[in-house]
């Protein structure tokens, strides 16, 4: 069972920029998609950013595209989320998830599709 840790959430004013991070337990596959969902109060979780680490292919929702980045690092098992031109919308509770579809597909935004998933990190946008 791989353990995840998210961390790097905070508050920061809009047009701001953080980077989250999620520590796995042991090796993450790079064949299955890893990726970065959030909820906001009161909201269904959504799919944010997906990752298929061997065909180097990146997914991302419309709201962050362009200013979102996912990726990771397998020396230290840790896949991170740099976010960028933070807005009030971007509020919310941020979670990793890992072991996901193969190749992200057909579909690398489903939350059923993933087994393992982090405990979340709160990221809160001021306008």
């Amino acid at each position: 069972q791989v353990q995840l840790l998210e961390s790097g959430g905070g508050s920061v004013q809009a047009g701001g920029s953080l980077r989250l991070s999620c520590a796995a337990s042991e090796y993450i596959s790079r064949v299955r998609c890893v990726g970065w969902f959030r909820q906001a109060p009161g909201k269904e979780r959504e799919a944010v950013a997906g990752l298929y680490a061997v065909g180097n292919r990146t997914y991302y929702a419309d709201s962050v595209n362009g200013r979102f980045t996912i990726s990771r690092d397998d020396v230290d098992n840790t896949l991170y989320l740099q976010m960028d031109s933070l807005k009030a919308e971007d509020t919310g509770m941020y979670y990793c998830a890992a072991d996901g579809p193969i190749y992200c597909r057909p579909d690398y935004s489903k939350r059923a599709d993933y087994n393992y998933w982090g405990q979340g990190t709160q990221v809160t946008v001021s306008s």
